[in-house]
């Protein structure tokens, strides 16, 4: 025990002052260092656009104010027909939509709205970093720190390493489905030394920098009682810090899983690529191109988290474990796009549950209320997309004026490529803090002109008509969850956590999963 401590705090304090390994600057490209807007610049250059209009703003005073008027909101009433090919021809049978619309819709999605993934990518070794027994509410769970490490031996100056957790109840019975979900890969209460076990730990690591340096001893001297390392406190019996904010609320929908049987996986999109311009020329997408800028079809952030989760799911079915045909994928705001693009171009998950996506996510491009292409073309936001994105904003180009309607597809496009596979679009309310912003309406629209291609294939959608020009929203807290395409706007904020417990019983109802006895019924 005294040893394996004392190991593990030397080799601690010697990654503290080691210094990194260098590559020869002569060997390869040196990464290029563009901040956000030279490389929105650069993009602009290749593109041969002069000006972009600016997005509106959020702050409905202001004098460029975002549209709420939904007198004006469908300046673009008329969708991309899903069920017509290019030639004209109507999709009158599933095969035809799978040989043929389908892969028109892919094309037109990777090309000018979130980008190809390079035809070579490197590989990804997963190693196990922790695995150990926590509790997640009062139910016993295995929790493991997992690192996917990317071979970057083509480009050694840019290294990336996918940040993963994945729980999973103690006394499961058999394979079991597992939601990964876009954020934080902490693990839920991690295991703590007892305080024999912290004391030896304190009295090794005071004397071992007390050795390194005279005045860090010094100090040691002045305050004998001084503990550098103390218990962590606040671990909640609901698994992670803190516990519930509201007594009446929900669990967290971590417990909420567990409890119903289910796993969790956490990915931390960050570890794949970074969530910003200047970022692009590193992360996986700057390791592909040897840290050089992108080219107008280049993959966006959007698709590099998706294309990040499927290496999870590598993971996961080599996990005996998991029921790796019913693993689900989950995120909110720009994860909830991210979560809606995995589950629309890698199709071994089998679920999603799309929380507050907006813009890039399920809401239409064409729709002109609250957040609008413009605001994802600016230099805060374009790294999601593929560059080709921007040339739908642009003011003046060698191309000409750009606008929504020039785009062969919609998100309504993007719903329809996860037909027939379990598709929850959630919401909650602009009184709790669902921005307006987000444009629920224009979601539902979207969800409803999908619907058509879950019919074709067999399945239901959310139980209307596609008349998406005439539909009416629902009030929030209506469930429309009885097809394998789903629509529930909750009644709270900017969150997916108040569906949570319908996507568990909507999701167990599909897959016939019993969580009772944690197998397929």
């Amino acid at each position: 025990m005294k040893k394996s401590l004392l190991l593990l705090l030397i080799l601690i304090c010697s990654r503290l002052v080691a210094q990194q390994p260098t590559v020869s600057s002569g060997q390869y490209p040196q990464p290029v260092q563009f901040t956000a807007a030279q490389d929105h610049q650069n993009m602009m250059d290749q593109l041969e656009i002069k000006s972009l209009r600016p997005g509106p703003s959020g702050n409905e005073s202001a004098p460029n104010h975002a549209n709420y008027d939904e007198s004006i909101a469908n300046p673009y009433p008329d969708l991309p027909d899903l069920l017509t090919l290019k030639n004209g021809k109507k999709v009158a049978t599933p095969e035809i939509w799978w040989k043929q619309r389908r892969p028109e819709i892919v094309e037109y999605m990777e090309k000018e709205v979130y980008g190809r993934l390079p035809k070579k990518i490197p590989a990804v070794k997963w190693t196990v970093d922790i695995s150990e027994r926590e509790m997640v509410g009062f139910i016993p769970v295995i929790a493991k720190k997992l690192t996917g490490h990317i071979d970057n031996s083509g480009y050694p100056l840019i290294d990336v390493n996918i940040s993963m957790v994945l729980v999973m109840p103690a006394n499961a019975k058999g394979p079991i489905p597992v939601l990964m979900m876009f954020g934080m890969a902490n693990l839920p209460a991690p295991a703590q030394p007892n305080l024999s076990e912290l004391e030896l730990i304190n009295q090794t690591f005071r004397k071992l920098l007390s050795e390194r340096d005279p005045e860090v001893k010094a100090i040691f001297d002045k305050y004998p009682a001084y503990n550098t390392i103390t218990r962590a406190t606040g671990i909640s019996p609901f698994g992670g810090m803190g516990g519930q904010a509201n007594a009446n609320a929900d669990p967290p929908s971590t417990q909420q899983l567990i409890a119903a049987g289910w796993g969790y996986a956490m990915i931390d999109p960050s570890s794949i690529q970074a969530d910003n311009g200047a970022g692009l020329t590193r992360g996986i997408i700057g390791l592909v191109n040897k840290g050089q800028p992108r080219n107008p079809d280049d993959w966006g952030a959007l698709r590099a988290w998706a294309w990040g989760a499927a290496r999870g799911l590598d993971y996961l079915e080599t996990d005996s474990a998991v029921d790796a045909k019913h693993v689900g994928i989950e995120g909110v705001s720009r994860y909830g796009k991210a979560a809606l693009v995995t589950l629309a171009f890698e199709e071994r998950f089998a679920m999603v549950l799309v929380g507050s996506s907006g813009k890039g996510g399920a809401t239409l491009h064409r729709r002109n209320f609250g957040e609008a292409v413009e605001s994802l073309t600016g230099t805060g936001e374009y790294h999601w997309m593929a560059g080709n994105y921007l040339k739908y904003s642009a003011a003046e180009s060698t191309s000409g004026v750009g606008n929504a309607d020039q785009l062969h597809v919609d998100s309504h496009s993007l719903i329809a490529m996860c037909a027939p596979r379990l598709t929850f679009i959630s919401y909650g309310i602009p009184e709790k803090g669902d921005a307006k912003w987000l444009d629920q309406k224009g979601s539902y629209i979207a969800t409803v002109a999908a619907g058509s291609v879950f019919k074709l294939l067999g399945v239901k959608d959310i139980g209307v008509s596609n008349d998406y020009k005439t539909e009416a929203m629902p009030p929030y807290n209506t469930s429309m969850l009885d097809g394998e395409l789903a629509w529930r706007q909750h009644d709270g904020g900017h969150t997916d956590a108040p569906n949570m417990k319908y996507f568990i019983e909507w999701a167990n109802k599909k897959i016939n999963y019993n969580p009772e006895t944690q197998g397929r019924r």
